[in-house]
């Protein structure tokens, strides 16, 4: 088990790029997680739907945001992990993960998280770590 990690309030977590999306990022992740909904492998019906093209689903940047959680501070130290989808994420969008530490009380942080396309959030979330605190080795 990795120790936690320190945290700070206001401490901005390393931001990371992913993409641009391709549709074969899209259907490696519809057949690893199971989601065979036409918007994200069928050109025709994600237009018919009111897209360009076909989409990623939510679970695609959510997943992300929780590698990158992951990476941080190690799936071991995470307690909480939550999201809310914003918008779509379309073929060639590039992701930007970012997240904040919120507050630290005692041994856990509070953070917020951010997927966004060009400044513009397409998912959002929370999560509460585990960190080192002033009495954790």
């Amino acid at each position: 088990m990795r120790p936690p990690r320190v945290a700070v309030v206001g401490e901005s977590l390393d931001r990371r790029l992913i993409g641009p999306v391709s549709r074969a990022d899209i259907v490696r992740f519809a057949g690893a997680g199971g989601d065979f909904n036409p918007l994200h492998h069928d050109p025709e019906f994600a237009r018919a739907a009111g897209f360009d093209d076909v989409i990623a689903m939510g679970q695609y940047q959510a997943g992300l945001l929780a590698a990158l959680l992951s990476d941080l501070f190690g799936v071991e130290n995470v307690l909480e992990f939550g999201v809310r989808f914003v918008r779509p994420v379309g073929l060639g969008d590039t992701v930007e993960l970012s997240g904040e530490v919120m507050t630290v009380t005692g041994v856990v942080a509070d953070l917020k998280l951010t997927a966004s396309v060009e400044g513009e959030p397409v998912v959002t979330g929370t999560a509460r770590v585990r960190v080192q605190g002033e009495d954790t080795p």
